[in-house]
């Protein structure tokens, strides 16, 4: 979808909206009113009633409003997400960081609940078959069978990227929406006094006056837990889009949320845990097919939450919060990467989570706390977007952050008491908020003892350092990756390198820097050639999202100059240049390691420690760079953040000696 579609609304760009961004919260019907009455013991009309209020408002306060109208106003050149709201308020708080690795960690450990709930609550649902009673039964090890199956399967297709299969999610998700629509409409039709509970009173009531009714947010979440996901995905179909999008898809659920109540109050006896509702409005007849849209469903879910966690992580290097790792780009869609490392992650959680819980039932009694930390903290960094990017009044954000903070924390402490349940998923959880707090504090401490110096004054040296014939010439063209932001300075270690350690003869060196910006996708460059034909600084400005493939970017840099007859490359050794063959390019990375010559605090040791520790686990510098390793030279530098001081020693005579 081209970036006009993004702009206006069109019927294309809302079936492909209706394909990638409302799969996780479309889904949740299949789980959340079976997990309600689990909750309340009871299928009363009290709770019934009371829990399709909970469900109808907070898919208004949450998802309509929060999200849908509120949230995606936070766009960032039309790309959305947590780290892209970091990047429009960073600058207005020091530790604005911390809510953003709690929230961006919470919400990546979402992607290993998600596909196992989801594609097991739709494959259960054959239980419901005639002939399949004692066959597919919840938890037994052929429903976990192909359950893992279905799992598996989806990883591995992931690098192959979803360009084939990816035009048929809008239209299967459409058909979905529409089926469960119907099926809801259906049972109202029998009992059309459940339109009743769209009145607030009856969740109040349910809250207030029953005794587990508080208690019961924890299942009513589950109703709104893809609306953060929905804000991760803007930049795919635009914000009019999800607006317009959203009207059907809030009808569709809302109506499947009332029929699923309204067959629940026409049964005779009480409706059990036990049994799912959703199934049990499909007519046996057509309870096959359902089943088959219903995985196919979830497997599209699932399929743009991993995808989802790709951009996420993704984000995260290129932000400075996460190590750099190997990302691969299976199709020329934008925006489609594969991230092989965190596939096989979340593919691994993902089966854990199955062999664990077995059911969707208690996999859903675990689930929902990870998205209301990720919420609450979207939430903090969106009081600084509207107090102070959108320029609202105190009297306008106030109230919109006591609603929301009332609400979400109500379901955070709902939630908690699902803690025990998930000491697995609190390990993962841990360990992502580990990481990006490690690397972004690791990296602040490092870039604190960065010396630069004024690269001008350096300029004779370099000039004479090439035309010394008595050095051996080290390359042609001498490049090095450089994180001074002002174009006059250099790092001293740079220097440092040319001069001391090897003295580093080169006809041209070269100084690429590389400048982020917040737009995604920034794709420029400029050159300033400080002294002719010898000292070059090349500066890429690339989009957060943009991948830094320095080889590829500087041998396009270097074709435009030569082109513009800026530069000669031909090689200058004598008995090359009559052939006119090319000269050779050398890259040099200088790569860090802890000394020994420190003295820390017991926390910088810590940090420092750790993140040397993760670094080793992480993708190299050159590769990272997208260096060819042929071309490139790796230098090991000591990192001396506080070196030994005050040593005393005496001086004393040698043994033994004669004078």
């Amino acid at each position: 979808m081209t970036s006009e579609h993004f702009k206006k609304v069109t019927a294309a760009g809302m079936l492909i909206t209706i394909g990638i961004i409302f799969g996780d919260i479309g889904t949740s019907p299949l789980y959340t009113l079976q997990n309600i009455i689990k909750d309340g013991g009871s299928s009363s009309r009290e709770v019934i009633m009371g829990a399709i209020s909970c469900v109808f408002w907070t898919l208004t306060l949450q998802t309509t409003f929060k999200y849908v109208f509120m949230t995606l106003q936070a766009d960032n050149h039309g790309e959305g997400g947590i780290f892209s709201l970091y990047a429009l308020v960073n600058k207005l708080g020091k530790r604005l960081f911390l809510p953003t690795i709690i929230g961006a960690g919470t919400l990546l450990a979402d992607g290993i609940i998600t596909p196992p709930i989801s594609v097991s609550s739709a494959v259960e649902g054959l239980n419901g078959v005639k002939g399949l009673e004692n066959t597919i039964v919840p938890g037994n090890d052929l429903v976990i069978g192909i359950v893992l199956g279905i799992i598996v399967a989806l990883f591995l297709f992931q690098r192959f990227g979803t360009k084939i299969v990816g035009s048929s999610f809008g239209p299967i998700m459409l058909v979905w929406f529409s089926m469960i629509a119907v099926l809801g409409f259906l049972q109202i039709i029998h009992y059309p006094q459940i339109i009743a509970s769209l009145n607030p009173m009856y969740g109040w009531n349910l809250l207030v006056n029953h005794p587990k009714g508080f208690w019961l947010l924890g299942a009513i979440f589950l109703c709104t837990t893809g609306a953060e996901a929905l804000y991760s995905d803007l930049g795919h179909c635009g914000r009019k889009n999800i607006q317009a999008s959203w009207v059907f898809v809030k009808i569709a659920l809302v109506l499947n949320y009332l029929g699923q109540g309204a067959w629940i109050l026409l049964q005779d006896k009480p409706v059990t845990a036990e049994v799912n509702p959703f199934f049990c409005i499909v007519p046996t007849f057509f309870l096959i097919p359902c089943v088959l849209i219903a995985t196919a469903a979830t497997v599209i879910a699932s399929q743009a939450l991993i995808s989802g966690s790709y951009t996420l992580i993704s984000e995260a290097i290129l932000l400075n919060f996460w190590p750099k790792v190997t990302v691969k780009y299976p199709t020329n869609i934008r925006g489609q990467i594969y991230i092989p490392s965190i596939n096989w992650i979340l593919c691994l959680g993902c089966i854990l989570v199955v062999l664990y819980f077995r059911t969707s039932e208690n996999m859903a009694a675990a689930y929902g706390f990870s998205i209301t930390v990720a919420m609450l903290m979207t939430t903090i960094l969106m009081f600084y977007f509207l107090r102070y990017r959108k320029h609202y009044s105190w009297a306008i954000v106030i109230p919109i952050l006591a609603i929301f903070l009332t609400v979400e924390t109500s379901f955070f402490v709902a939630n908690a008491a699902k803690l025990l349940k998930r000491l697995m998923f609190l390990v993962f959880e841990g360990g992502l908020i580990f990481t990006m707090y490690i690397w972004y504090r690791a990296r602040k401490i490092n870039n604190r003892f960065l010396n630069f110096v004024n690269i001008r004054e350096q300029i004779p040296l370099l000039k004479d350092l090439s035309a010394d014939q008595t050095v051996a010439k080290f390359s042609s063209n001498l490049i090095y990756m450089s994180k001074a932001n002002n174009p006059a300075e250099i790092e001293q270690k740079i220097i440092y390198s040319i001069f001391s350690r090897q003295p580093k003869r080169a006809d041209i060196y070269w100084f690429v820097h590389i400048e982020r910006t917040n737009e995604p996708y920034t794709l420029e460059y400029s050159v300033d050639e400080m002294e002719d034909d010898k000292v070059i600084r090349v500066e890429f400005r690339l989009g957060f999202r943009v991948q830094a493939r320095v080889n590829v970017l500087f041998r396009k840099v270097v074709e435009e100059m030569v082109a513009n007859k800026e530069l000669n490359i031909t090689s200058r050794y004598p008995s090359l240049k009559k052939y006119h063959l090319a000269s050779d390019f050398r890259f040099v990375i200088l790569e860090k390691f802890l000394s020994f010559e420190n003295e820390f605090s017991l926390r910088e040791n810590f940090i420092l420690r750790s993140y040397f520790f993760i670094k080793h686990l992480a993708q190299s510098e050159a590769k990272a760079f997208g260096l060819d390793t042929s071309e490139t030279r790796v230098e090991k530098i000591p990192l001396i953040v506080n070196p030994v001081s005050n040593i005393q020693m005496k001086r004393v005579e040698p043994r033994n000696s004669k004078k």
